[in-house]
């Protein structure tokens, strides 16, 4: 592929650039954990949105700007190393949004991208249950038919910015006699709904990234059910590739880190760190060149597919190797950045499907070796 970046490219880096350096906090936002953080986060999205910068690849008349995935890895390297706030509408910008898309109706997406992009509603995501982490075809929480509707019962764990979000969207078991992978229904449920419990879970830092959702009896009409019921896992498997894909995590985020790893090795003697810190930005271009060779297939109708459990492996590891070369290199001098850094790290190996199962589809669909 070409890698020269065409005139309106350069245009349009250009004006992020412009209001990224007029518009990102000249201090970090508190934590989107707390509550305060979380409003503060919001406000920012809509700062973003006000820009059409929220949303950059959806359609105008969702929020967007009609642009393609290169610009939007455009709009991510200028983002992340402008030290911008992180994205707390990440779940459903990044992971619901595109699968709303694909798979929503017109009613479905004219009611819920724009608000999505304005960030009036905050997603949480409601995948995993006690039982049922990375095995999610192993989940519990039932779907029975009401009427036009469903009730949901179950629990939801580890779900992602639940503690203050304001819908969730999730599977649930609609068929229980079907096989394991089938008879699934993906359901999009506000967390105010009557017989919706939320119970945040206290991190080691004592904030609620986290949380845990019951569902007592809940009623969801059929608009809130995404795709065909019973097909839930074919339309999940659609968020799954955009988390273990470019989406979730774009280069940007790493460029921006390894660029200051370098600069913590050029101040070091050690040269193993040194080594260290330039093979780590070696990879974090290799993704970049990666995602924008993605980002181009995209754009000829190619859709995630198994192959995206290998660019989060590839990642998720980059990452966590990233933030220990610089607590080695900044020993008793670490900074609060770095450290937080690497202890969300720790979860990339985790998150969005552990690697080990990561790896399990890599060596299944995509090398066709046996079970």
């Amino acid at each position: 592929m070409d890698l020269v970046f065409t005139e309106r490219q350069r245009a349009f880096r250009a004006e992020v650039r412009d209001w990224l350096a007029a518009h990102v906090p000249p201090e970090p936002l508190p934590s989107m954990d707390t509550e305060t953080g979380f409003e503060r986060h919001r406000e920012w999205e809509r700062t973003l949105a006000g820009a059409r910068l929220s949303a950059v690849s959806w359609p105008r008349e969702h929020g967007g700007r009609d642009a393609d995935l290169i610009d939007w890895l455009i709009f991510e390297e200028e983002y992340w190393s402008h030290g911008a706030p992180g994205r707390v509408s990440q779940n459903g910008v990044f992971l619901l949004g595109p699968t709303l898309m694909a798979h929503g109706t017109e009613e479905q997406k004219r009611r819920l991208l724009p608000r999505m992009a304005r960030a009036d509603d905050i997603w949480a995501q409601a995948w995993s249950e006690p039982e049922a982490g990375s095995d999610l075809a192993a989940l519990r929480a039932t779907a029975t038919p009401d009427g036009d509707g469903w009730r949901l019962t179950g629990q939801k764990t580890w779900s992602s910015r639940a503690a203050h979000a304001d819908w969730c969207f999730g599977l649930f078991r609609s068929d229980p006699g079907a096989r394991r992978h089938r008879g699934l229904t993906y359901f999009l449920v506000p967390l105010t709904a009557d017989g919706v419990t939320v119970r945040p879970i206290a991190q080691l830092d004592g904030e609620h990234g986290f949380a845990d959702i019951f569902f007592d009896d809940v009623y969801a009409p059929a608009g809130q059910v995404l795709g065909e019921p019973g097909a839930g896992w074919r339309v999940a498997m659609a968020t799954a590739g955009s988390e273990r894909g470019i989406t979730l995590r774009s280069p940007g985020r790493f460029m921006a880190t390894s660029d200051r790893l370098l600069a913590l090795a050029r101040e070091s003697d050690d040269q193993t760190l040194r080594d260290a810190a330039v093979r780590a930005w070696a990879d974090a271009d290799a993704y970049r060149l990666y995602a924008f060779h993605a980002a181009a297939r995209a754009a000829g109708g190619a859709e995630p597919g198994p192959e995206a459990s290998l660019t989060k492996v590839f990642w998720s590891e980059l990452d966590l190797r990233m933030h220990e070369v610089a607590l080695e290199l900044l020993g008793p001098r670490v900074t609060a950045q770095w450290l937080d850094g690497f202890l969300f790290a720790l979860a990339g190996p985790i998150y969005a499907g552990t690697n080990e199962i990561q790896r399990n589809i890599i060596a299944e669909r995509v090398l066709g070796l046996p079970r």
